[in-house]
């Protein structure tokens, strides 16, 4: 295998939304292949489904049963469901639920392995995934539980416009103003920051912080969050040479284009970021979880079962995410090659104290 093609998991989300639509439409395509290795954690049969009623031509897929069985010339799948699963399409159900279970923690565990460099997720609902070995709000929080080194992970919206991360993720809204302090706040700029640098190769990262209330607060009128929580951890950031520059009204800072002027954008909550992300750009934007030692990334949608099955979802989100994913792991390993042997520069006072230098 060359050096540069990567080995890079992917599963099959929940199998009655478009999942398999933007998966088996992105791996059809021969170029894939020439830096990628794509082995898809699903159902043989539930792919052949699709991709009879997708009509989709020119597929042939390598079905294995473990990721020491791929071909690396070929788009794999490892079957990790039943083989009675049944499909209905734009239905949740718990059988879909439990397939998409099983295809993350069997991709998980080769992750964890090393037999992966990289996953992509597509979209699972996050009701039906629910069990015993999974009580999370989504894919973020599970990776993070799995591979998390005691931060907190970060989920990062990108596209080619803007990247827009959030403080809080998958919680009600009521919970925001309580989750909000100080550590945390700076805990995520830290993660934005490292992962700005390392993950896409930003040398100095200028963030934009939002404020949480309507004109960012008004000085303690509508709110104090600002005065009392995200300008003191703004502060620490800039002690630590994070730049970041804010707290901004939301609202002014994406309806007048500020956003262009900055790397990366956080929020402050969920919605507060990906409302606006995605009114820019819902069919191409990557959902990135920063802050962890592998790399994640996933569309930046949902299972879609209103069209799921009619052959009108667009695989570009998800395309992206894969390309994504394997630019990501090679600005690691720069990263990591420009780190390796440091040059140590010592200080005027010690080069005095060993005398003169001796020709």
């Amino acid at each position: 295998m060359e050096s540069t093609r990567i080995i890079i998991g992917i599963t099959h989300g929940d199998i009655n939304g478009i999942g398999y639509e933007v998966i088996l439409k992105t791996v059809v395509e021969p170029r894939v292949l020439e830096t990628i290795v794509p082995v898809i954690y699903g159902s043989p049969k539930v792919a052949a489904f699709y991709r009879k009623a997708l009509d989709i031509q020119g597929l042939n897929l390598n079905i294995v049963n473990s990721i020491e069985e791929i071909n690396h010339k070929r788009v794999n799948i490892i079957n990790c469901a039943d083989d009675e699963i049944k499909v209905e399409m734009g239905t949740s159900t718990n059988e879909a639920g439990k397939a998409a279970l099983s295809a993350l923690e069997r991709a998980t565990a080769d992750l964890k392995k090393g037999a992966l460099h990289a996953i992509v997720t597509a979209p699972i609902n996050k009701k039906n995934i629910q069990s015993p070995t999974f009580k999370f709000p989504g894919h973020t929080e599970y990776f993070e539980k799995n591979f998390g080194t005691g931060t907190p992970s970060l989920m990062m919206l990108v596209n080619d416009v803007m990247r827009v991360a959030v403080v809080t993720g998958h919680i009600p809204v009521d919970k925001v103003p309580a989750e909000l302090t100080e550590k945390l706040i700076l805990e995520k700029l830290i993660v934005l920051n490292e992962s700005l640098k390392r993950d896409f190769r930003i040398t100095r990262p200028r963030i934009a912080v939002l404020g949480l209330n309507p004109h960012a607060g008004d000085a303690g009128v509508i709110g104090d969050e600002e005065e009392r929580v995200i300008i003191p951890a703004m502060k620490q950031a800039e002690t630590k040479g994070i730049i970041c520059v804010g707290p901004y009204p939301a609202d002014g800072f994406f309806g007048s284009g500020t956003f262009g002027k900055f790397d990366a954008v956080l929020a402050m909550y969920h919605d507060q970021g990906l409302i606006p992300f995605k009114t820019v750009s819902m069919d191409t934007g990557v959902n990135f979880t920063a802050g962890l030692p592998v790399v994640r990334t996933s569309p930046d949608h949902g299972t879609a079962y209103d069209i799921a099955g009619q052959n009108i979802a667009s695989e570009e989100s998800f395309r992206q995410a894969m390309y994504m994913a394997y630019d990501i792991y090679h600005n690691r390993l720069w990263n990591e090659e420009i780190n390796e042997n440091p040059l140590v520069v010592e200080q005027r006072s010690e080069r005095r104290e060993r005398g003169p230098r001796v020709e």
